[in-house]
């Protein structure tokens, strides 16, 4: 830390930047000595800070490391500073501005997507994640940068990840280039291992040291007052916990300003719809100014949340999404309602789609929220649950790599040279299932080469400010419908809005007369993606699309070009609509769409969901457009595909022909089977189902528990009839079946006891009979069936069910199998009950015949029971009368 006696070096403190004056009453002025000592071990260090919300290192640090830039340089420096988001790109640059007693765009100044202030005089450049990266894919080298800061590293989003690996290696390259990773929460030894000095400053592989900064906080009181009501159920937040939110905030503020505390108040909810939901409510509730925060309001609605109300104006309740949680301060806050949730990515792999999902926020988020109240003086939070559900809440929040589709990660990978991040060291390795399925899509694209690496098409793409395949349909759709539509298409699916009822082309629509909050950003959108769309036409060869597509469904198709595998026909039936994708995922559309009597959709966004919204299916469509038959074919023209599908159930092979919009069947005829499909039809039956889809009758079944003791017992020449054997070798004994039922004929003509034959061994098949007999001939003449042990029964025995009286006299027990195997004897009674179970007649006859014979005699005196079994006639009828 930083003391009285260790002062800020002048060159540092009064350059480029008056750092006194801008570090004025911010905490971490504090922490500038040990910053600058750290940066001035020499051109290239780097350095991590660890800094709570609200100390001022966003304001302090980028102009700290233009002085010690400019003290080693006769140029004007260039440090560039990312901030995760576009208001806090704006905000930073408008803060440290103001306080550098300059215009925005002069000293200081910022980049965002479709906006730039900043001159040939701007020394500290604000910017976002995805502007740095696509510099860098420009200018490996950033020639002309002296430092980059990456801000709120700890919100782990997958543009600053890939930043800080990227970054590490321009290091190894340019040994003057100065890093500085800067991180709210306690993970900064993880950033420290990661950008450690480059080689020449401190001993290769060194850890980057850490500068710490104490909190700013003020005491901060804290309150629980969970809802009656659950927060979340199958359709996502419910409205009655949104309605306990508005109420507390609306209280909790009114309480605050009854007893003189003239403060704003920030309140946290997970979404948009739930922002403008709950401001709603609290207009008709509050007497203060009600503000949305969030990404689909106009830049001068967020700058105007963010700025601090003038002395006298009504105080002002500020109604947010987690964009407001770190990187921004909004002044006056001395009150947080927190609702407890955030809307994270999620990839579910299983149905090959991602998007956002509403979740417990975790700890670290939490607590982040609640700071907000209590950087200006003492505050106050509110959080509308338990401290249970606090309780089970995750650690922190889950890196946006491991749960968010990587196809634009994957490019920028690939354009770097890390195919798949091979080689590079990020904060976090990418999951190797969804890095290999983004790399699939860019290889359809024709973005990447076999090996990973990005081509030339996969350059212009990188370039193209959007998800890879929106850039793809941008140029390939630019072709078909327009430049101007394709643009319009592209801006409205990349963009923040959401389209009512899912209808993109009702949403467009509404874009179009301007009277759309959003109109205004989306129209700066759509003429910079048309510029870029006429610029790079020229070196793209646009893949062969639709001849002539309607303008009703222009949207729709160029939608589809981009997500053909999300190219959508409703299912017929009654009940809410439900529509296959191509894909092979069902999804219903939002309750009451207006898209829920069109065939066919290009869907855009597809999600997780629960309830009637989801008809049922387990996904709801989020954003479409329609599409008629003829247009979808063309734009996911190479999932088309026609073939022959044989099947064989109900006894009986039977063939179609289908033409496939992948698993969409668009028709299907009935075929006579080509013998060849006709036989694998057969043959996938039998491995799916087993030899019992032809059946086994009596005699097949018979022989087979014959040969299968008898191989179990004596082993070769006697075959394996188990059931894997026996579908090993179906050519060997089957095949004339085979052939016939691939011809169409039903399985009840075959009996497969003579097929079996085909497989007894010559010239050993001459003793089937004697090794296993089908009939035991017993004393009394009679020829008993022997019940062999099913095929499948490793221990089994041959039985023999017979009348105790038959068996008189019977010393010695039949063995089959060449002497291997004693009969088990069921001795029955004459109503053909158990009386005994023996392989040993000679012992039965000699003990336990006698207890038989005095249980049984009474109960059967019509039958014999004589006191000497040995020399009594066996007989199978009663006793003759006297």
């Amino acid at each position: 830390m930083t003391s009285a006696t260790t002062p800020l070096d002048p060159a540092c403190a009064k350059g480029l930047f008056d750092l006194r004056a801008i570090g004025a009453g911010l905490t971490f002025a504090d922490s500038l000595t040990d910053l600058a000592a750290a940066l001035q071990r020499g051109a290239g260090a780097s350095t991590v800070v660890q800094a709570p919300p609200g100390t001022g290192k966003t304001t302090l640090v980028p102009p700290l490391l233009a002085n010690i830039a400019a003290g080693g340089s006769s140029g004007r420096p260039s440090i560039v500073v990312t901030q995760p988001r576009r208001v806090a790109v704006r905000s930073a640059a408008r803060r440290l501005a103001a306080l550098d007693s300059s215009r925005v765009g002069d000293r200081v100044g910022y980049t965002v997507r479709g906006e730039r202030q900043s001159g040939p005089g701007t020394v500290v450049e604000f910017v976002t994640p995805g502007i740095l990266l696509r510099r860098l894919l420009a200018d490996p080298g950033l020639e002309g940068t002296d430092a980059v800061i990456l801000d709120e590293v700890h919100e782990r989003g997958l543009e600053t990840d890939l930043l800080v690996g990227m970054l590490a290696e321009v290091r190894q390259l340019r040994g003057d280039l100065r890093l500085v990773a800067m991180s709210a929460t306690l993970d900064a030894p993880r950033f420290a291992a990661l950008i450690g000095d480059a080689a020449g400053i401190d001993d290769a592989g060194s850890p980057a040291p850490v500068i710490d900064c104490p909190s700013a906080l003020f005491p901060l009181d804290l309150e629980w007052t969970p809802a009656a009501a659950p927060r979340l159920d199958e359709r996502g937040v419910t409205r009655a916990f949104l309605d306990h939110v508005a109420d507390t905030a609306a209280a909790g503020h009114a309480a605050a300003l009854a007893a003189g505390q003239d403060l704003d108040a920030l309140v946290f909810v997970p979404g948009a719809w739930e922002v403008s939901y709950v401001a709603a409510r609290l207009r008709g509730r509050s007497q203060a100014d009600v503000l949305e925060l969030h990404g689909q309001v106009s830049p001068a609605e967020q700058d105007r949340a963010i700025s601090g109300r003038q002395p006298g104006a009504t105080a002002r309740i500020i109604v947010s999404t987690a964009l407001a949680e770190s990187s921004l301060t909004v002044p006056g806050v001395r009150l947080v309602i927190d609702s407890g949730l955030s809307r994270e990515p999620r990839r579910d792999s299983s149905r090959g789609m991602s998007g956002l999902v509403t979740v417990s926020c975790s700890r670290a988020s939490a607590d982040q929220r609640a700071g907000r109240a209590a950087r200006q003086g003492p505050g106050r939070v509110i959080r509308c649950y338990d401290q249970r559900a606090f309780g089970a809440a995750p650690a922190h929040q889950t890196p946006e790599i491991a749960a968010a589709d990587l196809t634009g990660a994957a490019l920028i990978l690939a354009c770097w040279g890390a195919p798949a991040g091979r080689g590079l060291s990020l904060p976090d390795a990418p999951p190797a299932a969804a890095m290999e399925e983004a790399v699939e899509v860019l290889r359809d694209l024709g973005a990447v080469t076999p090996d990973g690496h990005a081509t030339e098409l996969g350059k212009i793409l990188a370039r193209v400010p959007t998800d890879p395949r929106l850039a793809r349909a941008l140029l390939d759709g630019a072709a078909t419908v327009g430049h101007r539509t394709a643009a319009e298409a592209v801006a409205l699916v990349s963009g923040d809005q959401r389209a009512p009822g899912a209808d993109l082309t009702r949403l467009v629509a509404a874009l179009r007369t301007g009277r759309d909050p959003g109109s205004r950003r989306w129209t700066e959108d759509v003429r910079r993606m048309e510029g870029i769309a006429r610029q790079e036409a020229s070196g793209v060869a646009p893949s062969k699309t639709a001849g002539t597509v309607r303008a009703a469904e222009a949207i729709g198709f160029v939608v589809a070009l981009a997500f053909p595998d999300r190219v959508a026909r409703r299912v017929p039936g009654e009940g809410p609509a439900q529509y296959l994708l191509t894909s092979g995922t069902r999804a219903g559309l939002p309750a009451g769409s207006p898209l829920s009597g069109h065939e066919w959709l290009g869907v855009a966004e597809v999600s997780r969901a629960r309830g009637r919204d989801a008809a049922g299916t387990g996904a709801v469509i989020r954003s479409a457009a329609p599409l008629m038959a003829d247009t979808a074919e063309a734009a996911a023209r190479h999932l088309l595909s026609e073939t022959l599908e044989a099947r064989f159930s109900q006894g009986r092979v039977s063939a179609r022909q289908e033409r496939r919009l992948g698993a969409i069947v668009l028709s299907s005829t009935p075929v006579r089977p080509p013998a060849e499909e006709g036989r694998a039809a057969v043959a996938r039956a039998l491995a799916s189902e087993g030899l019992a889809t032809i059946g086994w009758s009596t005699p097949a079944e018979a022989l087979r528990r014959r040969l299968a003791l008898l191989h179990r017992e004596l082993g070769a020449p006697w075959p394996d009839v188990s059931e894997a054997a026996l579908l090993a070798r179906l050519d060997e004994w089957l095949a004339p079946e085979l052939g016939t039922l691939a011809g169409g004929a039903s399985t009840g003509g075959i009996d497969l006891a003579g097929p079996l034959s085909r497989l007894l061994p010559w010239p050993e098949a001459a003793r089937l009979g004697e090794l296993a007999p089908e009939h035991l001939a017993v004393p009394s003449g009679s020829r008993i069936r022997i019940d062999y042990p099913d095929a499948a029964d490793a221990g089994g025995r041959p039985v023999v069910a017979v009348k105790l009286q038959e068996c008189f006299g019977w010393a010695d027990t039949p063995r089959l199998a060449d002497g291997r195997v004693p009969v088990l004897f069921h001795l029955l009674s004459p109503a053909r009950r158990p009386l005994a179970v023996t392989d040993d007649l000679a012992s039965f006859w000699s003990g336990p015949y006698a207890q038989v014979r005095a249980e049984m005699r009474g109960r059967y005196p019509k039958h014999p029971w004589p006191e000497d079994p040995w020399t009594a006639p066996a007989t199978a009828r009663t006793k003759p009368r006297s």
